[in-house]
């Protein structure tokens, strides 16, 4: 045990004798294990953002969403527009799910009634849906302010209630409470009961799954929606109208449990294929298996990053191994003394081998709180810029790239060793 220590002050004191030296041969060990704990905690915090916007349209969920069949090219494109184009989900295939399919918990429909808010003089691009009061609980919703849709709502088919998004909410009523004011919806007159909380699709990988932004919904009882509204829509514009029916806009399909999903999924793929597949005027998501899917990528991603980050802690070893070489060179006259005190062989190699583990060991501590500084700069950054991702630490990545980084220097220092120890004590004694 006192060789060992003896050994290791002896390395250190070496080291301290060059410092610039012995930092700048460090500096692949120290760029290397700083990019790795920083690009492992820039992927896992993209990773837990992508992962959290899936989660938020629910793992156990299934959504069935109506898409506008692509316009015939065959057929006169002025003409075409003034169809009635009749598309998407209808309450029959809702029925058919619910007496055919197995395991299903909930299902929670939703219809697209308008698109236009107003207030006073200030008007929102908004969606607006019929739904029921249950989508809350299978998509997560949570309130800020006042309540969500009751099923005491849906029994009024002239119920006059809305639910604004936090974005719809801060454009129309930027310096005003907005419960209990009146807002117009294409011309409709509702009484704001309740503002839901921001939803973090907005930007992230959940809104290209739904298509939209969640804050700029606005939810209305869905017997009102069809009483007011009905199921035909029609929008004008250069001279044209174009006139839509659409009984059911999206639907939630919540199972009983997880792993039901994939086969309650081909279940009703299979059941709507008959009525849909030839006209393609439906499409499936399944948030499980998107996130299945994402956390397979974001593996393969981190495993990518660290593989690059790796490169620099091998140039960090190969420098390590040329400035040993050139140390036992540089220090043949001090090995054939220790030779002629009675020093052994294995001793030699034993204090070049802690040198060259001490040099990698604290290039990695020293990387280490590099990498830490990158991440709580990056992390300041998101204050200042939201849409940068903030890095999430991993601590494993610590760990693994010390050891890497220690392993690094034993390994490269190996070969110096043995060859400080080969050294003839007695021609090493005559080198000048």
């Amino acid at each position: 045990m006192t060789f060992i220590i003896e050994t290791l002050i002896l390395g250190i004191v070496n080291l301290s004798l060059h410092k610039l030296r012995s930092l700048l041969t460090a500096l692949g060990i120290i760029f290397g294990v700083a990019s790795v704990v920083t690009m492992v905690a820039i992927g896992e915090g993209n990773k837990q953002k992508a992962l959290a916007d899936i989660r938020q349209l629910g793992a156990t969920n299934i959504i069935i969403r109506s898409v506008k069949p692509a316009s015939d090219a065959n057929t006169n494109s002025q003409s075409n527009r003034q169809l009635l184009i009749d598309y998407g989900l209808r309450r029959k295939d809702v029925r058919r799910i619910e007496q055919t399919i197995q395991g299903i918990k909930r299902i929670v429909p939703l219809k697209r009634v308008g698109s236009r808010v107003l207030y006073a003089n200030r008007k929102v691009a908004a969606e607006v849906f019929g739904t029921t009061s249950e989508l809350a609980e299978v998509t997560h919703l949570r309130i800020a302010r006042g309540r969500y849709l009751s099923p005491e709502d849906q029994k009024q088919e002239q119920g006059n209630v809305a639910v604004l998004g936090t974005s719809v909410a801060q454009r129309l009523f930027p310096l005003e409470d907005p419960l209990e004011k009146w807002i117009y919806i294409d011309q409709q007159i509702f009484r704001v009961i309740g503002i839901l909380q921001p939803v973090g699709l907005a930007g992230g990988a959940g809104t290209a799954l739904v298509g939209r932004d969640l804050n700029f919904d606005v939810h209305i009882p869905m017997a009102t929606a069809r009483s007011r509204f009905g199921d035909q829509r029609v929008s004008r514009g250069n001279g044209a109208f174009e006139a839509t029916r659409v009984e059911i806009s999206e639907l939630y399909v919540q199972v009983n449990h997880q792993n039901l999903v994939p086969a309650l999924a081909g279940q009703i793929r299979h059941l709507l294929k008959k009525d849909h597949h030839a006209k393609g005027d439906i499409t499936l998501v399944v948030p499980l298996e998107l996130l299945l899917q994402a956390e397979r990528t974001q593996r393969m991603f981190n495993v990518l990053m660290v593989a690059i980050a790796s490169i620099s802690l091998l140039v960090g070893g190969i420098g390590i191994m040329n400035i040993m070489l050139a140390t036992v060179t540089e220090r043949t006259r001090e090995i054939g003394i220790r030779r002629a005190l009675g020093a052994t062989r294995m001793h030699i190699a034993y204090q070049f081998l802690v040198e060259t583990t001490v040099l990698s060991g604290l290039g990695g501590i020293i990387g280490i709180g590099v990498g830490l500084g990158a991440i709580g700069a990056l992390t300041i950054v998101h204050y200042y810029i939201p849409t940068i991702e903030p890095p999430k630490l991993v601590p494993l990545s610590i760990v693994v790239s010390f050891g890497v980084a220690s392993s690094v220097g034993i390994i490269f220092g190996l070969y110096p060793a043995i060859a400080a120890a080969k050294q003839d004590p007695i021609v090493a004694l005559r080198h000048d």
